[in-house]
């Protein structure tokens, strides 16, 4: 009888300690709507999951006005356009890039084409075709071939690397049209990761975009992944890289938020320390990152990037109210880290905000407090 007693008082043991045990692997489950702990985000104005823009980290409306009219009509002009009049060392060029690139590929994927149906993305073959030199058409194609290596092939393999040194002769043409130009060499980046590079002809590379472009976040995140441990580098060598760039960061810069990038990149996909996210080299990493979403230009294109990985550290280590606050001003656009990781950023995103709506109402906050 006593081991029976023994027994049941274990089973209702492992019944309390299984939220915690969750918790302290890193997971985080979904709040079923009827939970009394599932508070409504709509009360604080939020989008609804379903009309989240996956696309892009925050609002560029010009360049969705570009991006409906190019795959409507099926007519590169606009983008063209559009790219000839962004600034070429500024970060919204990179990101324009990125989306038009990313948008031709996902045209394809939807739309492969067959003896009777015209491929996807076919605007952007008609496009290097009419204007071979324009330096816009030359770095998207660039673009679009890195991202078709990661989304069509596997990394080590004949095709992976045939269709990634074809994007490396492109980035090379692309960067003779804009001479001045860092994106091409950005490009070239993801291409160094994936076709391994040694460190020595990778940072003859990083001098190029340093040269043009010292304080570019975006090619900053891009350099980082091939210092990381997963890639070509280690923990250390990537938070050497992370901490330099924010040392060096010059006032208002978002490039103080690089060490949270660094962290991310370095998770543990299991974690049994519950207070990981409140340990010393996390606090810190999200200091410096709200230190420079705080100093930095609230027109910075970088600026939605940062917010989006703090909701997610700032969920996870439990400072609802500061969450809250980023939420506020990202909310209905999700297409940034962590969120791009998940098959469904949206509901990704959607998940910690109802987390982070629950926690701050859990400890007093309300709608008008927030908005206060």
């Amino acid at each position: 009888m006593a081991i029976l007693w023994t027994l049941m008082a274990l089973l209702l043991l492992s019944f309390a300690l299984l939220p915690v045990l969750r918790r302290r692997r890193g997971m985080i489950e979904r709040v079923h709507p009827s939970h009394p702990d599932a508070a409504d985000p709509a009360d604080y104005g939020f989008v609804r999951e379903e009309d989240l823009d996956i696309r892009m980290p925050g609002p560029d409306q010009d360049l969705l006005d570009v991006l409906d009219v190019v795959q409507r009509g099926q007519d590169y002009h606009a983008a063209s356009q559009l790219l000839a009049g962004t600034e070429i060392a500024g970060e919204v060029r990179w990101q324009r890039v990125q989306a038009f690139a990313g948008a031709a590929a996902l045209e394809l994927q939807r739309r492969p084409g067959g003896v009777s149906e015209t491929p996807g993305g076919q605007w952007l073959r008609v496009w290097r075709a009419e204007q071979p030199k324009d330096a816009g058409g030359a770095a998207v194609h660039a673009e679009f071939l890195v991202q078709q290596a990661w989304r069509t092939s596997t990394p080590g393999t004949d095709d992976f690397r045939i269709i990634m040194e074809e994007a490396r002769d492109a980035c090379g043409q692309a960067a003779l049209f804009s001479p001045g130009d860092p994106v091409p060499y950005i490009i070239e980046l993801s291409v160094a990761r994936g076709l391994n590079y040694p460190q020595p002809e990778f940072e003859q590379l990083w001098l190029k975009i340093l040269d043009r472009a010292p304080t570019h976040m975006g090619a900053h995140l891009a350099a980082l992944h091939y210092w990381c441990e997963k890639w070509h580098g280690s923990r250390e060598l990537a938070y050497s890289f992370a901490e330099a760039a924010a040392a060096r960061a010059p006032q208002g810069s978002l490039l103080a938020a690089m060490p949270l990038f660094a962290v991310f990149e370095h998770l543990p996909e299991v974690n049994l320390v519950a207070s990981f996210y409140q340990s010393e080299v996390v606090t810190k990493a999200i200091h410096g990152a709200l230190h420079a979403v705080h100093a930095a230009r609230q027109d910075d294109p970088m600026l939605a990037h940062v917010r989006h990985l703090l909701v997610f550290f700032l969920v996870r280590s439990e400072r609802w109210a500061e969450a809250m606050g980023e939420l506020i001003r990202v909310d209905g656009h999700v297409g940034a880290l962590p969120w791009t990781l998940s098959a469904d950023p949206a509901a990704e995103f959607a998940l910690y905000r109802a987390l982070a709506v629950a926690g701050y109402e859990a400890n007093g906050g309300t709608p008008a407090s927030l908005h206060s």
